[in-house]
């Protein structure tokens, strides 16, 4: 499915677009701490984990977040758990790929989530398309990259494959990513993925931010085997998908024992 608007982000960004792309993450990145936090009731656990690597990680070292999908606003909803110092510093906050069919239609649509640093990926056009090459650009540079491995919200909640996005990019990124899982549990009751989709107040979010760790390891063995570019993706998606279930029952627990809470 072709991208229906035309490529969104200039080969070199000028400085009104680099304001107007902080004016946006800031505002947004603001409205979400004010909505998560104090409209709504927020667990997070082990934040400073990710306050730690968005703030002092080496320069020039990637930083690849993964998490579920519960709902199509847990980004930006998600960043409810950042300070206002994240949100409005352009340079520290996320990259993401985005469901171009949904957020990439119209071109007012477009300018508004390119400056939020959303990438358009097409649905059904594999892993090897222009969003994915910008995005593993991004990794290439240092920057800061958050993944739905999913690919769309999960409405069920049940195991759900990852797709092989998120294998390419470990498997061709040639720096090595600090990789951090989340799992989320209530960002659906704040925006239910039913009609009329309005942002709900008063309901308990739990978010529980794992241990960082690498892929390289794991990595260096398929090289050492001489396993083909598909089986290094596969192994790399499915070493992440494992990794990042090991969450979701602790999550799920916090998240009772935090509903329980008077």
């Amino acid at each position: 499915m072709p991208l229906e608007v035309k490529w969104p982000f200039p080969r070199a960004p000028s400085l009104p677009w680099n304001l107007a792309s902080r004016l946006v993450m800031g505002l947004v990145g603001s409205y979400s701490c004010f909505w998560t936090r104090y409209m709504n009731q927020l667990n997070v656990h082990n934040e400073e984990v990710l306050y730690e690597l968005i703030e002092k990680r080496q320069p020039g070292t990637p930083l690849l977040t993964v998490c579920n999908h519960q709902s199509c606003m847990d980004d930006p909803h998600l960043w409810g758990i950042l300070k206002l110092r994240h949100v409005w510093n352009l340079q520290k906050m996320r990259w993401t790929p985005t469901a171009a069919d949904i957020c990439f239609t119209q071109e007012l649509h477009s300018r508004f989530f390119s400056l939020g640093q959303c990438v358009p990926v097409c649905r059904g056009d594999g892993v090897y398309q222009k969003g994915m090459d910008y995005i593993l650009e991004k990794l290439n540079r240092g920057d800061w990259v958050h993944v739905f491995p999913e690919g769309k919200v999960n409405m069920t909640q049940e195991f759900m494959r990852f797709k092989w996005g998120i294998g390419r990019l470990l498997a061709e990124c040639r720096l090595h990513p600090i990789i951090v899982p989340l799992w989320h549990v209530g960002m659906n009751d704040v925006l239910p993925n039913t009609p009329p989709y309005v942002p709900r107040t008063g309901q308990k979010i739990t978010v529980l931010i794992g241990k960082p760790f690498s892929a390289r390891p794991l990595l260096e063995r398929l090289h050492a085997e001489n396993k083909s570019t598909v089986e290094m993706r596969k192994a790399l998606t499915d070493f992440i998908q494992e990794e990042i279930q090991t969450l979701k029952e602790q999550a799920e627990r916090l998240h009772q024992t935090f509903k329980l809470q008077s």
